[in-house]
């Protein structure tokens, strides 16, 4: 078959599939908007493409989501237009539609069939938005404009043949009818190599030797921020201090936004919310957090093995990869008890779950596992065991999404 992969940071979530399927012997394009000469990657044809036009000024803020949407399609569809004028005509194409570039390709190639990645349907209460009252909604109107910003999903279920979901829960966000033709696969998590390793040791910044044998609390976001509960995770830090005069705490992820509202005057959420801790935290105490930003994969995947207590909390919203690579490491995890990990982390089975604004709840659950060896022990090994049998992308995701492509081309 000849095959068309949509996203717009390509790989993303298709970098096992994509290359899966080129092995396999299909012809497989990825068009992508990385600034990049067209070129191989693992057997995969990239085509780059770009946007010809920036968003309107002072548009109606309803709508400037939509129209960042419409430009990315635009520019998708552009692009397209050139490749069939090449002689590429796929039979499948599978897209990441939540940046809108797949909106008109059926219009280019109405044969082809479309099958997008499921992410996450918006809703005004009962998942992410007003979850969080401290954050409250600035302006009344922002339930207009999310259900407008649902357009692209709303859009793209009239032209999509199949999709797929990594979560049951992400997938139930989805209104029927369409939720009949979700399939739900995760990515998928190499257990293989993401594995416990015993002896292994790190050095942070040329001068932090880490081993084993150290305390070491870890939380991992892509950026610090609500979303992924980095104020909660603060405030439980005075307390975690106090209780662990040994304890080292490492927090991995930038000062950016991923997800949610910026913070107001310019502030980083970062920084914000170690302002407000740090008061309550001596000098020696402070030297032990550490800030280690954006950590490259081969020293993010040490870290991990050397946690001793993992700590990842977020909103009703997207599972993080990073919690089942945690699992698949054997790491002991607190967790908030919220509905994407529900589905993974077990209560005193793969993991502890508190309640995400319980911020004394945390770091008791954090100092009671600390105490605890044999418990950090059966919590790791009963985690890593739920990753291989649930998530393993050999045995279990790579083989259900090949399955998944097969049933979309029949």
């Amino acid at each position: 078959m000849k095959l068309l992969f949509i996203h717009q940071n390509f790989p993303g979530q298709f970098k096992f599939l994509a290359p899966a399927l080129a092995r396999q012997g299909h012809e497989v394009v990825a068009m992508t908007m990385q600034k990049s000469e067209p070129g191989q990657w693992q057997g995969v044809r990239l085509v780059p493409y770009a946007a010809s036009r920036g968003t309107t000024p002072k548009v109606h803020p309803w709508v400037s989501d939509f129209e960042t949407k419409t430009i990315r399609g635009e520019a998708c569809f552009r692009a397209a237009l050139r490749l069939k004028a090449q002689g590429f005509s796929p039979d499948l194409i599978i897209a990441h539609p939540g940046w809108g570039e797949s909106l008109f390709l059926k219009d280019v190639w109405p044969a082809a069939r479309l099958g997008i990645y499921a992410e996450f349907y918006y809703h005004p209460q009962g998942a992410d938005v007003g979850f969080d009252p401290e954050f409250p909604a600035a302006d009344a109107g922002d339930v207009c404009r999310l259900r407008l910003k649902n357009l692209n999903n709303l859009l793209h279920f009239e032209v999509a043949d199949a999709a797929i979901s990594p979560t049951q829960w992400q997938a139930s966000t989805f209104p029927e009818p369409f939720r009949s033709k979700i399939t739900v696969v995760h990515d998928g998590i190499d257990t293989d190599a993401l594995a416990p390793n015993p002896g292994v040791s790190l050095t942070l910044n040329g001068s932090l030797k880490l081993s084993r044998g150290d305390e070491l609390i870890t939380f991992v976001n892509r950026n610090l921020e609500p979303y992924r509960g980095y104020h909660i995770f603060m405030r439980a830090l005075p307390e975690l201090l106090r209780r662990r005069p040994r304890a080292r705490v490492l927090l991995v992820g930038g000062d950016d936004v991923s997800y949610g509202a910026r913070a107001e005057g310019g502030r980083k959420w970062k920084d914000l919310f170690a302002a407000e801790v740090r008061p309550q935290i001596s000098d020696a105490d402070w030297a032990r957090v550490h800030f280690l930003g954006h950590v490259p994969y081969q020293h993010f995947i040490p870290l991990l093995q050397l946690s001793s207590v993992h700590v990842y909390l977020t909103y009703p919203f997207v599972l993080s990869w990073s919690l089942l690579e945690a699992m698949s490491l054997g790491c002991a995890i607190v967790a908030s008890d919220t509905q994407p990990l529900r589905e993974a982390v077990r209560d005193d089975e793969t993991g502890r779950l508190v309640d995400f604004f319980d911020v004394g709840g945390l770091a008791q659950q954090v100092c009671a596992l600390l105490d605890d060896p044999q418990a950090r022990a059966r919590l790791g090994a009963s985690a890593r065991a739920f990753a291989r049998a649930h998530y393993d992308l050999q045995s279990v995701c790579l083989p259900r999404q090949l399955e998944w492509v097969r049933a979309l081309a029949a």
